[in-house]
């Protein structure tokens, strides 16, 4: 029999009966509440969605979580959109995916405007000095975490210290390296499974999964559906060019940003070492404390922490219009448009397809060498951002001692005292404070 085209229509199947403007409430409410990360911003969903509304079964939940997980970009964003659509169709998706996002823009839009206004009011640069060491603690927790779950075999270790030496030593472009451990991971998949710990295809009672065929209208539909983004794609440069008359620094933003949403596998603290090798070193939009700065208040807002990305749009396009804000908040905007169009688009149209190898545990194992990778990306950008806060002068040079006692006492607190990461980055930032006002 023929299956079904899974399209991403007002037709999609509600778990629960559901108003749209219940769940319009719950959207809303979210986007303002969902500090603490992917995880706490999951188990927010979960608590809400599955426990005390039941408006998904706990199995159709971790479904749709399992399945974001392998998407590049912000899963848990991924996953809202996918549950508003599962719940109301395309129009629940957009609902709940922007929404998710739309509070930190806002907010992200004001803190970046005071920072070139007021960064160098020395209560605004107090409170930035403390967050930066809290900043680096937090990537380094990020990696312990990462690397307690990803490094499950020798190959995975071995993937991890060579993606952290090719973009430390080897300064490859991190795209570079995710694709060639998605290469590495599918190669040994097929030729020496046991090295990701999957048994030989000879073993006993081992059948590869298959995965099922799409349905024989599935090429038009991506043929259509690819119409539509190129369209949503090309719109907003287009306006920006003809509003501003400078076409190439449009061009070259949404090409920047397109990219990295399209190789931000494993979260924003993978991507944000391709994002500051770019931005700073090549474009030179930003510095790289200013990347730690734009970092903290990324950690200080709600929504996915590669909300952080805007930051440095609204920096490369306030650098660029002359330290205008208008083309900062153009750039800002842009930024998170070009950022978040492809998670609506795989969530729309990539998930029916890609959904249908979930279970392929050959699969799952090769995409685990990407995430050994990560482990190695995460590794470089804790050691690109601890450079710059705590030896700003060159490693060859004194610590800041401030910073170097701090991001100690950041990771004792965070990683084995359990402080809730909101405080913490509050203490951080009136220590900061009330440090510089000692000196």
């Amino acid at each position: 029999m023929e299956s079904a085209l899974p399209v991403a229509s007002a037709d999609a199947p509600a778990a629960a009966p559901v108003s749209f403007r219940e769940a319009f409430r719950f959207w809303l409410k979210l986007g303002f509440i969902s500090f603490g990360g992917p995880a706490g911003q999951i188990a927010i969903m979960h608590e809400y969605v599955v426990e005390r509304r039941r408006w998904l079964e706990e199995d159709r939940f971790l479904h749709a979580l399992n399945y974001c997980m392998l998407l590049p970009g912000p899963e848990a964003q991924q996953l809202a959109t996918y549950i508003g659509w599962l719940l109301h169709g395309v129009r629940g998706g957009l609902v709940a995916g922007s929404l998710f996002v739309l509070p930190s823009v806002c907010m992200l839009l004001g803190l970046s405007w005071a920072y070139v206004a007021y960064g160098t009011v020395p209560a605004i640069a107090g409170l930035l000095y403390g967050l930066k060491p809290a900043v680096v603690a937090i990537v380094l927790g990020a990696l312990l975490k990462i690397g307690e779950k990803a490094l499950k075999t020798p190959l995975h270790v071995a993937v991890a210290g060579l993606s952290f030496l090719a973009l430390f030593l080897g300064h490859l472009p991190f795209p570079v390296v995710v694709f060639g451990a998605l290469l590495l991971g599918l190669v040994v998949q097929r030729w020496r499974p046991i090295g990701l710990g999957l048994p030989t295809s000879d073993s006993p009672g081992v059948t590869p999964a298959k995965a099922s065929a799409g349905g024989r209208h599935w090429p038009m539909y991506i043929g259509k559906a690819l119409i539509v983004a190129l369209g949503l794609w090309v719109i907003p440069v287009v306006a920006a060019g003809l509003f501003t008359g400078d076409w190439a620094f449009w061009w070259q933003l949404t090409r920047f940003f397109s990219t990295a949403a399209l190789v931000t596998f494993g979260g924003a603290y993978a991507v944000l070492p391709y994002v500051a090798q770019v931005a700073v070193e090549q474009f030179h939009w930003l510095t790289r404390l200013q990347m730690v700065d734009g970092l903290a208040l990324g950690e200080t807002t709600p929504g996915p922490l590669i909300m952080v990305l805007t930051f440095v749009g609204f920096m490369g396009a306030w650098q660029h219009g002359g330290h205008s804000v208008g083309w900062g908040a153009a750039g800002l905007l842009l930024t998170t448009f070009y950022t978040f169009l492809p998670s609506f688009f795989f969530i729309f149209v990539g998930a029916p397809l890609v959904e249908r190898t979930r279970q392929d545990a050959r699969v799952k194992a090769a995409l685990s060498v990407v995430t050994g990778a990560v482990v190695g990306v995460i590794l470089n950008l804790g050691i690109y951002l601890g450079q710059a806060v705590v030896w700003p002068q060159g490693i060859r040079t004194a610590p800041d001692w401030f910073c170097l006692v701090w991001v100690t006492l950041s990771i004792l607190a965070l990683r084995w005292g359990k402080v809730n990461l909101i405080l913490w980055i509050g203490v951080s930032a009136l220590a900061g404070l009330a440090y510089s006002w000692l000196l």
